[in-house]
């Protein structure tokens, strides 16, 4: 599968590339609605302790029966550098692969709102991460070594 059929990005300011990209299966932009593969849209916010920045929003084509085989492959490209995504569910092959991406997958009730959920992730932020955000914070920082370490190695230079 490919990547999205349409997709909105919003334009960098600069300011964003230091806050934590954190995605929302989604289909209305307001509530987590979508099953993690299923998921025919998907929201990415900037996000730290102060400020929320739109940056993206994506929507997926409705899959046949023939395509379904690699459902997951677009999504997971979307999502690279988040540390995390909120959904209703996500079966165990893509949690697999999300988290050896450095993304958490985090599990929603049903009605869980956007704005709420980062409200709290931000309270969270200001207080001290719990346990998992604090793992994905971490997990993400060693998966951004390791790539610059890969372009390293391949003799990139400034």
């Amino acid at each position: 599968m490919g990547g999205p059929t349409r997709q909105l990005r919003v334009l960098d300011d600069g300011q964003s590339e230091t806050l934590m990209k954190v995605a929302f299966a989604s289909s209305d932009r307001k509530l987590v609605d979508q099953h993690f593969g299923s998921a025919c849209s998907f929201v990415i916010y900037g996000v730290d302790a102060e400020q929320i920045q739109l940056l993206t929003v994506s929507e997926f084509a409705e899959l046949s029966a023939d395509e379904s085989e690699d459902k997951l492959a677009g999504k997971l490209a979307l999502l690279e550098g988040c540390i995390a995504v909120y959904c209703r569910a996500c079966g165990a092959s893509a949690v697999r692969q999300l988290l050896e991406l450095g993304i958490q997958p985090v599990k929603v009730t049903e009605g869980a709102r956007i704005d709420e959920l980062i409200d709290s992730l931000q309270q969270e932020l200001r207080e001290g991460p719990s346990t998992w955000l604090a793992k994905a914070i971490q997990r993400n920082r060693h998966m951004g070594s390791l790539a610059f370490d890969a372009m390293e190695a391949d003799g990139w230079l400034e």
